[in-house]
C-alpha cells in the first residue's frame, strides 16, 4: 500500500502512563500532560490506559458513591482543559455510576466535545481479577471516524474474547483502540501478542494496545504497549516498564513500521518489575526509605540490590545481626554487598538478647531438648530490632524470603516474615540465582558486580544452628521448585508430578509442606507478583483443609 497524503495519515498517540490508585488530580494531570505532547507531536489521536483516571484496580473504591463524583468532577475539570486540543481525539479511561448500574468505561472527547462512550463488556473475574464485584456489563460498540478512517474503542479483556471485536467490526470499525491495564507476569507479552491475533486480527481489525505502567500494591503493570496489522504482525512496540508517550502513524487503517523494543530476557524482566514494584510502593506510599535485615545470603543480597536500583542508596539502610552460628565469611560478604552498593550498614550482636530469652525460658523449657523453638527465636529477634528501627525512622522493613521458603514455610513467623513488603516472595530460589547472575552481569542500573560471587556460590544456610544448611530440611531447590510450580501454580496432582519423573516421596513432602504453611502465608506481608499465580491474591487455599491431591 503507497502511503496516503499527509491530510489522510492518521497519527495515534499511546500514552504509556503510571497513574496512582485514586489519586485523581494526579492521574488528570498526566492525562493532560500526554495529551499536551500527543498534540505538540501532531497526534490526532491519544489512547490512555484503562480506568486511568482512577488508577488501576481501584477494588473495594468503586463500591463508595463518592468515588464516581469524585471521579466526575475530575473528568470535567480534564475535558475543560482539552479544549486546548481541539483537533486531538482523547480516549480516557474511567469508571462511571448510570443509575444503579458502574461501568468500567472509556470516553472519547476531540477537543471539549464528547464523541461517545463504551462500556467494557468482558469482566473478568480469575486470578487477580474481581471486576464481576464492582461493574455491570456493557453491550453496545462505540466506533468514531478520523479522516475517513473508522476506529473502534474496546477495553482491555474485551479483546481476549471474539465477541466485542467482532461486534466492533460489524458497526464499521477497521482499527481497534483498546485501553489496558493488564499486569505483568513472566512472559506475559508473548501471550499478549498470541490472544490479539487470535481475537482481533482475526477479524480483519488492526490494532492500538495502549498498556498501564507501574506498581500498585502487589501488582506490576509493564506496559509494552504495541501495534498490530490486520495480519497480525507487530508493527511497533514500546519499551516495558517505562512511562512513555509515543506517536505511530497509520494509512488508513494500515499501521506503518516503527520501532519494535527488543523482547527482555526472562530475569531483566524479572528484575525490572522487581524494581518498579518497590520504587511504586514505596514512593506512591510515601515511606521514606526502606530497612533491609542482610545476612550474607543471596536472598538478602538481590533485595538490596534491588532496592538501591529503585530507590538509590540514600534511602536504603541494612542491618547484618549475627549470631554465634554466622559463619564469619556472611560477616565479610554482607559488609561487602553494602560496600558495593554505597548503602549504610551497621552490625548488631544478637547474643545478649538471645541469653535474656534463654535465662527467662530455661524453667519453662526444663528437660527438653533445644530444637526448632530456639532457632525460631533467633529469628524472631532479629525480626523485633528490624521493625523496631522502622518505627523509630519510618523507614519500611523489607523482607527477603524467596517462593520456595513460602511454599515449604522455611521462614518464622514474626521473625524472617516480619515487615512492610515482601520484595522476592514469589521468585523461586533457582530464579533467584538466574537473576543475581543477570544483574551482576549489566551496568543498565548501575555499575556491575554488585553481588558478591561467594554469595551467589555459597550453600544457602538460615545459620541459625551449626553447620546447617537449607538441604537439610528440604529437597534440592532444583526439585522442589519443579514441583511447587507443578502443584501450585499450574494445579497438578500429586500423581500427575510422579508420573512426569519426581520421586514420590519429594512430591508428597512437598505438597505437605505447601499445605501445612497455609497459615503462615496468610500472616505474611504483600510482595510482587511475578507469575500467573502468586500467594496471595490469586492464590485462595482454605488453611483448614484435609483435600488429599
Amino acid at each position: 500500500m503507497n502511503p496516503l497524503p499527509d491530510d489522510r495519515v492518521v497519527r495515534v498517540a499511546i500514552a504509556q502512563i503510571n497513574c496512582t490508585v485514586g489519586d485523581l488530580e494526579g492521574n488528570a494531570e498526566k492525562i493532560f500532560n500526554a495529551a499536551r505532547e500527543a498534540a505538540a507531536r501532531g497526534a490526532d489521536i491519544v489512547v490512555t490506559p484503562e480506568l486511568a483516571l482512577t488508577g488501576y484496580p481501584p477494588e473495594d473504591l468503586l463500591l463508595r458513591p463518592a468515588l464516581y463524583a469524585r471521579s466526575d468532577a475530575a473528568l470535567a475539570a480534564l475535558v475543560e482543559r482539552l479544549a486546548a486540543f481541539p483537533s486531538l481525539h482523547a480516549v480516557i479511561g474511567h469508571p462511571t455510576m448510570e443509575g444503579a448500574r458502574r461501568y468500567n468505561a472509556a470516553s472519547v472527547w476531540r477537543g471539549s466535545t464528547p464523541i461517545g462512550r463504551v462500556h467494557k463488556r468482558e469482566l473478568p473475574n480469575y486470578d487477580v481479577f474481581d471486576e464481576e464485584r464492582y461493574f455491570d456489563h456493557g453491550t453496545e460498540p462505540m466506533v468514531f471516524d478520523v479522516k475517513g478512517t473508522r476506529f473502534g474503542v474496546v477495553v482491555c479483556e474485551d479483546t481476549w474474547f471474539p465477541h466485542a471485536p467482532l461486534a466492533s467490526r460489524a458497526a464499521g470499525a477497521e482499527v481497534l483502540l483498546v485501553p489496558n491495564a493488564s499486569p505483568f507476569h513472566v512472559q506475559k507479552l508473548a501471550q499478549r501478542h498470541d490472544v490479539m491475533r487470535a481475537n482481533v486480527t482475526s477479524a480483519g481489525l488492526s490494532m492500538v494496545y495502549a498498556n498501564l505502567v507501574g506498581g500498585q500494591d502487589e501488582l506490576v503493570f509493564d506496559g509494552g504497549s504495541f501495534v498490530l496489522d490486520a495480519a497480525g504482525a507487530v508493527t511497533a512496540q514500546m519499551k516495558d516498564f517505562v512511562e512513555a508517550v509515543e506517536v505511530f502513524d497509520f494509512d488508513g487503517a494500515v499501521p506503518r513500521r516503527a520501532a519494535v523494543a527488543p523482547p527482555l530476557s526472562l530475569p531483566e524482566q524479572v528484575y525490572r518489575a522487581l524494581v518498579l514494584g518497590v520504587a511504586d510502593y514505596i514512593g506512591k506510599n510515601g515511606f521514606p526509605g526502606v530497612i533491609i535485615g542482610l545476612s550474607g545470603g543471596v536472598d538478602s543480597a538481590l533485595t538490596l540490590a534491588i532496592a538501591v536500583d529503585a530507590l538509590g542508596a540514600d534511602r536504603v539502610r541494612a542491618v547484618m545481626m549475627p549470631s554465634r552460628y554466622t559463619a564469619d565469611i556472611s560477616w565479610i560478604d554482607a559488609r561487602e554487598m553494602a560496600g558495593r552498593v554505597g548503602v549504610r550498614y551497621d552490625e548488631i550482636a544478637i547474643a545478649p538478647m538471645l541469653d535474656a530469652f534463654r535465662t527467662q525460658l530455661a524453667p519453662q523449657f526444663l528437660g527438653l531438648a533445644e530444637d526448632t523453638t530456639e532457632e525460631n527465636i533467633q529469628a524472631r529477634v532479629r525480626g523485633t530490632l528490624l521493625m523496631a528501627l522502622s518505627n523509630k525512622s519510618g523507614r519500611i522493613v523489607l523482607t527477603t524470603g524467596n517462593k520456595s521458603e513460602l511454599a515449604t514455610g522455611y521462614c518464622t513467623l514474626y521473625g524472617d516474615m516480619a515487615g512492610g513488603f515482601a520484595v522476592i516472595k514469589d521468585v523461586a530460589k533457582t530464579l533467584v540465582y538466574e537473576v543475581c547472575d543477570w544483574r551482576n552481569a549489566t551496568d543498565v542500573f548501575a555499575s556491575k558486580d554488585v553481588i558478591p560471587a561467594r554469595i551467589i556460590a555459597r550453600a544457602p544456610s538460615a545459620e541459625l544452628r551449626d553447620d546447617q544448611t537449607d538441604q537439610d530440611s528440604l529437597p534440592p531447590y532444583e526439585v522442589l521448585d519443579v514441583i511447587m510450580r507443578r502443584f501450585m501454580e499450574e494445579d497438578e496432582s500429586g500423581a500427575e508430578i510422579v508420573a512426569a519423573g519426581y520421586a514420590e516421596a519429594d512430591v508428597q513432602r512437598v505438597a505437605r509442606l505447601i499445605k501445612l504453611s497455609e497459615y503462615k502465608r496468610r500472616q505474611s506481608p504483600i510482595g510482587i507478583r511475578i507469575t500467573h499465580r502468586a500467594f496471595g491474591r490469586d492464590w485462595r487455599y482454605p488453611i483448614t483443609n484435609r483435600f488429599e491431591s
